[in-house]
């Protein structure tokens, strides 16, 4: 059932840059044939309105990326809550493609989302808007809604835009990011646990970055084994080789041979390893690079 609903995760800047820059570029240019395939439509289209009103927002509600998203949000069919949705942004007069599909591989070249740039069908059309949709298991994941020749903007470009978490989406499309999973082996929102390698332009490239939380609730923890973060950036100094706190509890949460485990203090997280444990401190809030 489609919830209606769209929402977006809240993580410190410097690991949301960090997975903005893993998959950003990758896949083929404009002119790629196999961004629309043919196939069998959604077993349940979606049946609402293609041009909903949108507006521009600050926060990261529900209530606010339905505003921003229109009909793209209210496309979704994801298993969680949804991840990310964007309105309008409009196109230059030269950029409008001659096809709705032109529309379409210009969202993917001007915006360069981490999202599959192979495999999206039509869903629904109407005249001036089409509606395509990445589909997994038959369930609309990533949806986007073109429209043509808006307001001093000539031809057809992207207008609303909208995404499941990453985890609902193959592993062949979500190379750029770390996705954890729980104890029986299932893939876990990136929207709740999060890791990736610091970014270069920082300096930061050895070191690494673990989010835990949503939205305001989040914090972000440091592995920073060659001391390149400032340590007025952390709340405690990184250490390895420590012993498990007798209070310390498995989560389940695995990352390759990583095994994430927490006590009640959130300063610290516990990352153990084939090779011992090591004490990861969390970042004092709003830490970010440029």
């Amino acid at each position: 059932m489609r919830t209606g609903a769209v929402s977006v995760s809240v993580s410190v800047a410097v690991v949301a840059a960090v997975l903005a820059a893993g998959t950003a570029g990758c896949g083929a240019g404009r002119h790629d044939p196999d961004v629309v395939v043919d196939g069998t439509p959604p077993a349940t289209p979606y049946a609402g309105p293609l041009l909903v009103p949108t507006q521009e927002v600050d926060g990261h509600t529900v209530r606010d990326l339905l505003l921003a998203s229109g009909a793209a949000g209210r496309a979704l069919e994801c298993d969680g809550r949804p991840y990310a949705g964007t309105g309008p942004d409009g196109w230059s007069r030269r950029d409008g493609g001659g096809t709705p599909e032109d529309g379409l591989r210009l969202y993917f070249d001007r915006d360069e989302p981490e999202l599959p740039r192979h495999g999206y069908r039509v869903e629904r059309r109407e005249a001036h808007r089409v509606l395509y949709s990445f589909d997994v298991a038959g369930r609309t994941k990533v949806a986007v809604v073109v429209a043509e020749d808006q307001e001093h903007r000539p031809g057809w470009g992207p207008e609303t835009t909208a995404a499941c978490d990453p985890s609902e989406l193959p592993a062949s499309a979500t190379r750029g990011y770390e996705i954890w999973t729980d104890r029986a082996g299932r893939r876990l929102p990136v929207a709740e646990i999060s890791s990736a390698a610091g970014p270069e332009h920082c300096g930061w490239q050895r070191a690494h970055f673990l989010t835990l939380g949503r939205d305001e609730d989040a914090r972000t923890y440091a592995r920073d084994p060659d001391g390149v973060l400032d340590p007025d950036v952390l709340t405690a100094p990184y250490r390895a080789g420590v012993r498990l706190p007798p209070a310390a509890r498995d989560t389940g949460r695995r990352y390759g041979e990583r095994e994430l485990w927490l006590t009640a203090d959130r300063t610290k997280v516990y990352v153990r390893t084939p090779h011992g444990v090591e004490a990861w401190p969390a970042l004092r809030g709003g830490v970010g690079c440029m």
